[in-house]
């Protein structure tokens, strides 16, 4: 597969350098393109401007969300997690109230169920997909596409519940935007984006830089923060050129760094995060907290309840896109990841680096007017080596470092049948490798080939009224137990791995799209199984085990999006979701997901000034389904609520245009300041044995925040 893959590459540069020699001295086409309102493009330059236009780089059957560059200022969103956390169908899960790891659900899958794509390529691993997303900048992103549904990529059928594609700026002409802001616990957000676009040389490149920070909060003041510290640096450069009139090379890098701490509130008794990880030589206190309560003051040695993670990220991405007459054309994408990781849980060190290539060759072809097909190789291997020096001693510890490999050849037909009606079907036929490497795990775990189909179909019942069906299979390896509970690190009882088959799905998405000048109302429900899924146990020592369902796991996401064009100044939209899980897929959660939700928001645009309203219900549960039980108190005296009430969040921000390049601003998220901790019961617990965890979410973990700032185009 490897032989066949590069014998396409070379064919494939073959082909380009002699079309090169060709091309010299033809006239560059350096005309750009606007930035466009249809969710169904995308902004592009020069050769890419020419394709996307034709349709042949572009697939706009599947159904596709757009949350625009607009929609993520408007949210004040500094990385990822904040920008998308609000969208229809999407669901972003806290799961640890000591580091704030972060998990994006879509259609109610589990958050190792999302792919997330940068400028259409897969460039997050395993490990990155656990606290990276709190640490992927906004800045420089021009929209993001949210894909639902196994195999709604063609390239990443491992993403069950769906993809999410950022797809970064390209500059149509030199200028630069400066965005600066601060407001209370903490935050800080500076971003600066500088962008060079010579006349008549079809070449653009820009610089974009992101810095931000918010401190530790602590709602019940008992000394323990409910969220943590973060600290976030980004760095991105892009480089477009097309060489000649039918040839694109782009080129992107990224470079990141970010650093989490929570547990003790940092300057009260604890000093700094270096005092903190030094205290571990103080052994253990005789008690956590005055009184034994989680609601009491902590007097624990610092160490005990604090969680530090250190990541440091690379990504290289570099795309050629060719263009063979007037029908034909294809893009080589190679990628390189590098993700460190180093971190601390309560006593117990993990070390982790993880290492993934990644090679794309597409070729898209015109074959007639009612016919678009498409069909590549991709190649996919990463590694990833972990090492814990605490755990390492433990006759029970099992190391979660693997190899993975994926070939894949696919194949898809986009077929507009008629007027009304539009297919495509997708197929890949995938090689899968997953290989734990630790000397205790003898032998390759999964070693099998597969077929993943998917079939997708657009109907124009009228001008205003569309429906789109999608049938589709995807796979997964679990690769970690971090996609189960990163939280078994602290238990120090080690854990093991009992992994054996892929996780597959098969997902049916339905959805009915009413549209015209005032109205934008869709409605969508889906279904998927998966079976095999990775789940989290204990053998009968009580010691953690990753392992998989017997049982299929399934889960329906019924959701209703309406907006409404009041007038030109006032635009209004609602949207309500709601998710049944079967009891398997219940079980397996370690946090519980929200069932149900309801949105409104508003948005009044009058001369110089912009506001934005987002109203968030979300209604009440029994977390009894989701297996929660604990106590308040070390002396099991205090049960925890299972039965929590419905909750509510309100965001706004406003904005004033100075000038036609200034613009000063002020907002607030969360303005009822509605915290779990604060109104509601403590993210910490003690079990049945007295076992301290930190992990009885259900309600947001962070109070009020009030920020002003400005942005300056220049």
């Amino acid at each position: 597969m490897l032989h066949f893959i590069l014998t396409f590459i070379y064919g494939f540069f073959l082909c380009l350098s002699a079309g090169a020699s060709a091309n010299i001295g033809k006239a560059q086409d350096p005309k750009l393109l606007s930035v466009s309102n249809n969710p169904e493009r995308i902004e592009v330059v020069g050769v890419r401007k020419r394709l996307y236009e034709k349709g042949l780089l572009k697939d706009s059957i599947v159904k596709t969300e757009l949350i625009s560059e607009q929609q993520i200022k408007a949210t004040q969103a500094a990385n990822l997690s904040e920008a998308i956390s609000n969208s229809i169908g999407i669901r972003v899960s806290n799961e640890c109230s000591m580091c704030g790891a972060k998990r994006v659900m879509i259609n109610g899958l589990k958050g190792e169920h999302t792919n997330v794509l940068v400028d259409g390529i897969p460039l997050h691993t395993m490990l990155s997909g656990f606290y990276g997303l709190d640490a992927v900048a906004m800045s420089g992103i021009g929209k993001i596409e949210v894909a639902r549904g196994a195999g709604a990529s063609l390239i990443a059928p491992e993403a069950i519940g769906g993809t999410i594609n950022l797809v970064t700026q390209t500059p149509t002409e030199s200028g630069g935007e400066l965005d600066a802001s601060l407001g209370n616990l903490g935050y800080r957000k500076f971003a600066f984006m500088g962008s060079v676009v010579p006349k008549e040389h079809g070449i653009s490149t820009s610089m974009i830089v992101q810095l931000d920070e918010r401190k530790q909060y602590d709602g019940d003041n008992n000394g323990v923060s409910e969220s943590p510290q973060l600290e976030n640096q980004s760095f991105t450069t892009l480089l477009s050129y097309d060489f000649d009139r039918d040839t694109d090379i782009r080129i992107r890098f990224n470079h990141t760094k970010s650093e989490v701490f929570g547990g003790p509130i940092l300057g009260d008794d604890s000093g700094t995060i270096k005092d903190v990880l030094a205290s571990v030589s103080l052994g253990e206190a005789p008690a956590l907290f005055a009184q034994g309560h989680v609601n009491d003051r902590y007097i624990g040695h610092p160490w005990e309840t604090a969680e530090w993670v250190k990541t440091q990220r690379n990504e290289v991405l570099g795309s050629v896109l060719r263009e063979f007459g007037s029908s034909f054309n294809g893009i080589l994408s190679v990628a390189r990841v590098n993700h460190k990781q180093v971190s601390f849980y309560e006593g117990v060190d993990y070390d982790a680096k993880d290492n993934m290539d990644y090679v794309d060759l597409r070729l898209n072809w015109d074959f007639n007017s009612d016919h678009l097909m498409t069909f590549g190789v991709d190649y996919r291997n990463e590694q990833m080596r972990s090492h814990s020096r605490a755990l390492a001693t433990l006759n029970n510890y099992v190391s979660d470092s693997f190899d993975y490999l994926v070939q894949g050849i696919y194949l898809q037909d986009s077929w507009t049948v008629n007027t009304w009606l539009e297919v495509s079907t997708a197929m890949r036929l995938d090689h899968v490798k997953a290989d734990f490497v630790d000397p205790m795990k003898v032998g390759i775990e999964i070693d099998k080939t597969l077929l993943s189909p998917r079939v997708d179909s657009r109907v124009f019942h009228s001008e205003e009224l569309t429906s789109r069906l999608s049938i589709g299979q995807g796979y997964r390896a679990p690769l970690s137990f971090f996609e189960s509970d990163h939280g078994i690190l602290d238990a120090q009882k080690g854990y093991l791995i009992d992994v054996s088959q892929l996780e597959r799905s098969k997902s049916i998405s339905y959805s009915l799209n009413f549209e015209n000048e005032t109205w934008i109302n869709t409605a969508s429900i889906a279904y998927t199984q998966v079976k095999g899924l990775a789940s989290l146990e204990s053998n009968d020592a009580g010691i953690p085990v990753l392992s998989q369902l017997i049982q299929t796991a399934s889960v329906l996401a019924i959701d209703f999006a309406l907006s409404y064009q009041l007038n030109k100044m006032f635009n209004i939209a609602l949207s309500a979701e709601a998710y049944k899980y079967n009891d398997p897929f219940r079980a397996s959660f370690a946090i519980a997901p929200i069932e149900k939700r309801g949105t409104v928001s508003f948005n009044w645009q009058y001369i110089h000034h912009t506001l934005d309203l987002t109203l968030v219900y979300v209604t009440s549960r029994n977390l009894k389904d989701y297996n929660y039980f604990g106590y308040n108190d070390v002396k099991n005296k205090k049960l925890k609520p299972t039965d929590v009430p419905a909750f509510s969040t309100v965001d706004f921000k406003y904005q004033f245009n100075w000038t036609r390049e200034l613009t000063l601003y002020i907002g607030a998220n969360n303005v009822l300041n509605y915290s779990q901790a604060r109104t509601g019961s403590s993210p910490l617990l003690f079990d049945a044995e007295g076992g301290y965890d930190v992990t009885y979410i259900y309600a947001p973990m962070r109070g009020r925040m009030v920020y002003a700032g400005f942005d300056w185009d220049f």
